[in-house]
């Protein structure tokens, strides 16, 4: 965070964040499903598993190698479409049976060619983070 410029904006969100811990990927699961959050990234090994108990979420990315920002510059996700007012919202629109399948779980694959895209735009719109989640995965590889 201190290498970002927009590092105190950073601050004041984690300010209003919190962390939830579970003892198992299913109670993680089910407190997801409840929380309907417009993104859900399993960066877990074990995502695979995971796809059959994702009930309510706007987009998935499936794995540690699929940050969100590849949602929002290049991957043909709907997220800058995605309900965001409140958490549980993805829940209240499911209940639209022609957004229900374009809604419920969207997944992400892998980015090793969009990569450098997403880091250019995400520069571009001065989204430092959304550049930095491509730059440091890439470098993992």
């Amino acid at each position: 965070m201190p290498v970002l410029p927009r590092a105190e904006i950073i601050e004041q969100a984690l300010d209003n964040s919190y962390i939830v811990v579970t003892n198992t990927l299913d109670e993680a699961m089910q407190f997801s499903n409840q929380y309907a959050p417009e993104h859900l990234i399993l960066a877990t090994a074990g995502w695979k598993q995971l796809i059959p108990n994702i009930i309510n979420a706007g987009s998935v990315f499936l794995g540690s190698l699929t940050p969100e920002s590849v949602g929002d510059y290049a991957s043909g996700t709907i997220t800058p479409c995605l309900p965001a007012l409140m958490p549980g919202h993805i829940r209240v629109c499911r209940l639209i049976h022609l957004l229900e399948d374009y809604l419920s779980v969207y997944i992400a694959g892998r980015y090793t060619n969009i990569g450098p895209i997403v880091e250019i735009l995400a520069e571009l719109e001065g989204l430092h983070a959304h550049k930095n989640a491509v730059s440091v995965r890439m470098n993992k590889e």
